[in-house]
């Protein structure tokens, strides 16, 4: 019986989808130092690197937080101090005999201490002193008594009558220091203008 088989491969052929077993084996290429170094401290090189990302993150949003607005300034003193005339009284008996005393309240309304320097009066005849001396502080919302002692050094040079006589106050705190002229009113000029004329009675006939 004769027919026609399957066609046997001939010697050396495969198929085209089979492996080729005789090719050569993929040649690796070694790694450099720099690679082998990162191998050996992979896990200090990226715990470095997010360190950096951590603190640079933290600088931005220490950079960009919201800003407090800074402290108002304290007020300037001759904007947080009144002086109130309360009355005349005789000159201590130490005191030469052309003096005579008063006494004023000082006030200071808010802010820090204020510390009165200096008290003046602007005649030339005249000389002041106080109890308590400058300088002295005061604190905020408190009032201090003061006895300020006129002394009549040369009638020539003294009004006879005050018009609108005013002290000078040199007054100090924390923002600045400032002169304060302080007119005492009516009732301090009537009695500074009749002190005055019994200090100097002899020029005033």
């Amino acid at each position: 019986m004769s027919g026609v088989g399957p066609v046997e491969p001939g010697e050396g052929t495969r198929p085209k989808d089979a492996p080729d077993r005789e090719a050569p084996p993929l040649l690796v290429r070694p790694r450099g130092r720099l690679a082998g170094r990162y191998d050996r401290h992979r896990r200090a090189v990226l715990t470095a690197a997010a360190a950096a990302v951590l603190l640079a993150g933290g600088g931005y949003l220490y950079a960009t937080r919201p800003q407090m607005p800074p402290p108002p300034a304290p007020p300037y003193p001759a904007q947080v101090v009144d002086m109130i005339y309360l009355n005349s009284g005789a000159a201590p008996e130490s005191t030469p005999t052309r003096a005579f005393t008063f006494a004023v309240a000082l006030r200071v309304q808010s802010g820090p201490p204020v510390t009165v320097t200096r008290i003046t009066q602007p005649y030339a005849g005249l000389s002041v002193s106080s109890a308590p001396r400058p300088p002295f502080r005061t604190n905020a919302g408190s009032t201090r008594t003061i006895a300020i002692t006129m002394h009549v050094t040369e009638c020539g040079k003294v009004p006879e009558g005050a018009g609108l006589p005013f002290l000078d106050v040199t007054l100090r705190n924390t923002r600045a220091i400032q002169m304060q002229s302080f007119i005492l009113g009516s009732r301090y000029a009537h009695d500074l203008s009749e002190a005055l004329q019994a200090a100097c009675s002899n020029r005033f006939r």
